[in-house]
């Protein structure tokens, strides 16, 4: 049920951005970039920039929502009278002003066994923290802060707007090299074979699905390279707030219960629990660091 959930909301989250970017090129008065003179550059550019980055931008706006309906998250009131969840609001929000936040987080929980905790939201005025029933259950106080240390520093660091930048930019580029060159190489197929055709043809669109495939695999290295960087910075701003030992001892934490994960998980929402596995070629498509080398900065910091 909560898969079937879950896939719904997705396809839905697919139509909503599909009909609102649609709607969106209508009113720029966006023209087809495919003409019987070749290719419209300017209006490429501006098809290109409006579905790579509105997409994006449109999922970071409703991240906070999708949250909430995709894993179940409940809001914690801020007078809630269950201690333990008292003392995770008021954790979060200690945090928060330590760390500069204008507006203190939403907080939140969501019932699983995994030990995981995440931040999103658009901007850092609408931010929320979460963290899985698992996490409480299993860590101790020092863990649970550095756990949301580094959450808390992921909002102040302004991560899920540079990601989503950074994504939109990827898509945008992808969406464009593929078409350029997919017209290009048809375009002169068609000329050595001396054929002539109103529109373009089936093979044009098949070449550019193939290199749009192509093309973002070394997107997404790109994209999980960058993620690595900043949950390595988050690492570091975590110590800050929690406190050094806090955050290590948060990670090692994770450590012993790495296999506690939710293999459904949606990876917007993926953040402390990830630590790269398999080969050396998998670990370029990893967002998040092996956990012994975040470990190993963070004791190089105590040293």
């Amino acid at each position: 049920m909560a898969l079937a959930k879950r896939v719904f909301l997705f396809l839905a989250l697919n139509v909503l951005i599909m009909v609102t970017i649609s709607t969106l090129l209508n009113v720029l008065g966006v023209k087809p970039y495919l003409t019987a003179q070749g290719i419209n550059y300017a209006s490429l550019i501006a098809f290109c920039l409006v579905w790579g980055m509105g997409g994006a931008f449109i999922s970071l706006g409703l991240s906070r929502i999708m949250a909430k309906w995709m894993m179940g998250v409940k809001v914690i009131p801020a007078d809630t009278r269950d201690p333990e969840l008292r003392e995770l609001v008021q954790t979060v929000h200690e945090l928060s002003r330590a760390a500069k936040l204008p507006v203190m987080p939403e907080v939140g929980i969501y019932d699983s066994p995994e030990i995981n905790a995440f931040a999103t939201g658009p901007t850092k005025s609408r931010s929320l923290v979460a963290v899985s029933s698992g996490l409480l259950q299993r860590m101790n106080t020092n863990e649970v802060r550095g756990v949301l240390g580094h959450e808390v520093a992921h909002i102040a660091n302004g991560d899920m707007v540079t990601m989503t930048l950074l994504q939109g930019v990827v898509n945008a580029f992808v969406m464009f090299l593929a078409r350029v060159i997919a017209f290009a190489l048809t375009t002169a197929r068609q000329d050595n074979e001396e054929e002539s055709s109103a529109g373009p043809s089936l093979a044009y669109y098949a070449v550019q699905f193939v290199l749009e495939i192509f093309f973002m695999i070394l997107g997404s290295i790109v994209v999980a390279w960058f993620s690595r960087y900043r949950e390595y910075r988050a690492d570091l701003g975590g110590a800050k707030l929690a406190g050094t030992q806090n955050m290590i001892q948060a990670l090692q934490g994770l450590q012993r219960t790495l296999d506690l994960v939710d293999p459904q998980a949606q990876p917007a929402v993926q953040s402390m629990k990830i630590s790269s596995r398999g080969g050396r070629f998998m670990k370029l498509f990893s967002t998040h660091p092996p956990l012994e080398d975040r470990i190993q900065r963070l004791k190089g910091r105590t040293l």
